[in-house]
């Protein structure tokens, strides 16, 4: 039984588990960046994890859900790791059992993963075998804390002390303290340790958490370095055989505030399932178009890029996107339009859904028919005059005009299969969306945000609306519940796009509710009826309350 106490035993586990991941992190460089067990837990609860959680993290967080999920994993494995620190003093074998159940959970999650073999269980393996030898070494071996060293005191200078007296016979001697009154090993108040025991101890967790922390950056950073940033800066775009179409002048309205008409690329939102960005080298991708067809296409990126390309603007929206979020972004896509492929191809008798699958495993499942209507659905290689960005799908990722990504916007995308909605249902389908997903018609005011302090008089109420692929006829803007007044439209490059409004307000003091509708090209107008994003878009209009002076 180790005499390690309480606060240094939890410490030692914390200790033993930042080993384990650290460790894991060089060794997943060999392995893919997907097997490191932090990585492969965090994908495993992300596919698990009861689907209103899962939208609550994407309301809270927005794009940065991934970030929170990770360190709210490192959060739970630290203290699951402290627990069994303080069960290990105990029974060193309970600690030891619980690094072994947690690599059995890293290597599930590793092999469970699209593309998996038996290599991905290495990082796991790898990091408990040295993460138990760490609590070992606390707890049972060279860096166990002794809390009741003795060592003979030092006499102080001075008339040595008189001798106790020897107890007269038949009297009973007054009884020292007695070894087993002590309290149970391994639960001494942590200052009952001797200094130089707990130095030694605290030394060995300075020096084992800095090894943990440099194997693990070194490890991040070396899969970095084997990343794909330098083969997409060596991609050069082909000229497009059609150009997409000259933004007009007025279609931005540059005020502060006011999203931009196209979406810059380092503001684009992502949102994925992908704890780890894929690293697909363009050299090696290869794009399946099989199933349910009659001519099987396989395509390199070189064979892609060799194809007549063409350049659109297009507006991609998230389904997952709340009444006026910012899940929302516009930009310029080049790529080969889908429905050219998919002809070629020539899809059998009710092949009605497109399966895309990323590299990742992951997949959506779009209706042939949307591909193949005449809308520039494309499988794009550009956006916004450069390679696809790599967190955005590079080298190949589909853009579909009009449907929510879930059901469309497929990155990393390395097979379209055709089969039908009857046999085969994509990635979010079970977990309680919709099989079909078209863009609703939805606006937002973006100036005034909510709770600004306005002055009175003019002010300018302006946002943006959407309606992909039917385009927005009218937006109108209400203060107080008050009538309905009708909004300027700016210009915009087509029905696939957002669109820019602005309305002017003579504002007067006190506090005050804007509302926003819009009506999109076939007449319906956007509905107040209020909806969460579950399961195929929210709805409802888009409200902001301000203060004027």
């Amino acid at each position: 039984m180790s005499t390690t106490p309480r606060g240094l035993a939890a410490l030692a586990g914390i200790t033993a588990a930042a080993v384990a991941i650290g460790v894991a992190e060089p060794v997943a460089v060999l392995t893919g960046p997907r097997s490191a067990p932090l990585i492969a837990v965090g994908g495993l609860v992300v596919d698990v994890v009861p689907e209103p959680l899962k939208q609550f993290a994407i309301a809270l967080f927005g794009t940065y859900d991934k970030i929170a999920l990770l360190v709210g994993t490192a959060l739970l494995l630290a203290a699951f790791a402290a627990l069994l620190g303080l069960l290990a003093v105990r029974r060193l074998w309970i600690g030891l059992a619980g690094i072994a159940a947690f690599a059995a959970l890293g290597v599930a999650a590793a092999l469970t993963r699209a593309g998996a073999d038996a290599a991905d269980a290495l990082p796991s393996l790898v990091g408990a075998g040295l993460g138990g030898l760490v609590l070992w070494a606390f707890l049972a071996g060279p860096l166990e804390v002794d809390p009741w060293p003795w060592t003979p005191p030092t006499p102080l200078p001075g008339p040595t002390p008189p001798a106790a007296p020897t107890p007269a016979a038949g009297v009973a001697a007054t009884p020292g303290p007695d070894p087993a009154s002590r309290p149970p090993a391994g639960w001494e108040p942590l200052e009952s340790s001797d200094p130089e025991s707990r130095r030694r101890f605290l030394r060995g967790v300075g020096v084992l958490a800095g090894a943990a922390a440099v194997a693990g950056l070194g490890g991040h950073w070396l899969a970095g370095r084997r990343g794909v940033s330098a083969a997409r800066e060596a991609v050069t775009l082909p000229t497009p055989s059609a150009a997409a179409p000259a933004v007009p002048a007025g279609a931005d309205l540059s005020l502060a505030q006011l999203a931009p008409y196209v979406t810059p690329t380092s503001g684009f939102y992502r949102i994925d399932t992908a704890l780890v960005v894929p690293q697909v080298d363009p050299e090696t991708w290869r794009l399946r178009i099989h199933g349910r067809v009659r001519n099987p296409i396989e395509l390199s990126f070189a064979d892609l890029l060799a194809r007549p390309m063409v350049e659109r603007y297009v507006t991609l929206a998230c389904v997952s996107n709340e009444v006026g979020g910012d899940l929302i972004g516009n930009a310029r896509w080049l790529g080969v339009p889908l429905k050219e492929l998919l002809d070629e191809a020539d899809p059998e008798e009710g092949a009605d859904q497109v399966v895309g699958r990323s590299v990742d495993g992951w997949t959506c499942g779009t209706p042939t028919a949307v591909l193949r209507d005449g809308r520039d659905a494309l499988l794009a290689v550009g956006m916004n005059g450069e390679p696809l960005p790599v967190e955005h799908g590079f080298p190949v990722r589909m853009v579909v005009p009009g449907l929510y990504g879930y059901v469309s916007a497929c990155k990393w995308v390395t097979e379209l299969e055709l089969t039908s909605f009857a046999d085969f249902d994509a990635y979010w389908v079970p977990r309680g969306w919709s099989a079909q997903g078209p863009v609703k018609t939805q606006s937002r005011i973006d100036t005034p945000r909510p709770r600004n302090r306005l002055t009175t008089g003019p002010v300018m109420v302006a946002g943006v609306a959407w309606a992909q692929h039917r385009g927005i006829s009218r937006v109108e803007v209400r203060v107080d519940g008050g009538p309905w007044r009708e909004a300027t439209l700016a210009p915009t490059v087509s029905v696939d796009t957002w669109v820019q409004w602005s309305w002017r307000w003579d504002a007067i003091p006190g506090e005050h509710t804007l509302q926003v509708r819009a009506t999109d090209a076939t007449g319906e107008t956007q509905t107040g009826r209020e909806q969460p994003v579950e399961p195929d878009g929210a709805t409802g209009w888009h409200t902001v309350k301000v203060t004027v002076r």
